[in-house]
């Protein structure tokens, strides 16, 4: 289990996005970030991070895992209910696809109405919706 692996498993999940944060993060979003997304899982790409992966695992789960060695609370995200994994074997491959597609499940129930209105469009209207998002939000930025 790799990097790699985390974002064929993130990226096959609908209405998912990918951005590079923080320098060396790569975020996987539940609905992209510009029109009301929310982030769900990461990776550290260069090694230089607390762990290898992080994960949304909701307060059910959040001090079951806690109790697995190798996994710690998130830093800045465990009132979150973020977990760390610290190395790629504290979870068999099967178990780290499974909890990525829960983290998911349960950001994607959070998100707003109106973006899960936007993700409810055919395909051609929603990449425009969020291309204008986009445009409108650069311009904003421009401006400041």
């Amino acid at each position: 289990m790799g990097i790699e692996d985390i974002r064929d498993i993130c990226m096959a999940m609908p209405h998912v996005c990918e951005t590079m944060n923080w320098g060396h993060h790569l975020v996987y979003w539940a609905g992209d970030r510009d029109i009301g997304g929310k982030m769900f899982a990461m990776t550290d790409l260069d090694g230089t991070g607390s762990g290898v992966l992080w994960f949304h695992c909701g307060a059910e789960r959040f001090h079951e895992l806690l109790e697995t060695e190798g996994i710690i609370a998130s830093p800045y995200l465990a009132k979150a209910h973020w977990v760390t994994v610290e190395r790629w074997d504290v979870l068999r491959p099967r178990q780290i696809a499974e909890e990525l597609k829960l983290a998911y499940e349960l950001i994607f129930a959070k998100l707003p109405p109106r973006t899960k209105k936007v993700l409810a469009l055919p395909e051609k209207e929603r990449l425009k919706v969020i291309s204008e998002r986009k445009k409108l939000l650069k311009a904003k930025q421009k401006a400041q």
